[in-house]
C-alpha cells in the first residue's frame, strides 16, 4: 500500500522528524511517498531510510526547489 506525506514548507529536521512518524504506522512493504521543499532534505531523507534499513524506490525533483522521495518499508 502506498501512503503520501506532505511535508511541503517545513525546514529541516521535521521532514525527517515527520516521515519517522509516519512510517512507523506502516506494514512492512508499504511505500511512503514524501513530497518536500527543504532542501538539506534531500540528503537527510535518504541517508535516514538508509540508516533504518529502508529502501529508496524513487528519488525526483518535481519543481524548482520540491521533491519526492519513495521509501518502501523493510520487509
Amino acid at each position: 500500500m502506498t501512503h503520501h506525506l506532505q511535508v511541503l514548507g517545513y525546514v529541516c529536521p521535521f521532514p525527517v522528524v515527520e516521515a519517522e512518524k509516519a512510517m512507523a504506522n506502516l506494514a512492512p512493504g508499504d511505500e511512503l511517498v514524501i513530497d518536500f521543499d527543504c532542501t538539506q532534505a534531500t540528503e537527510s531523507l535518504p541517508r535516514w531510510a538508509m540508516q533504518h534499513g529502508y529502501r529508496v524506490t524513487a528519488f525526483e525533483q518535481t519543481g524548482d526547489a520540491q521533491w519526492r522521495i519513495r521509501i518502501q518499508k523493510a520487509s
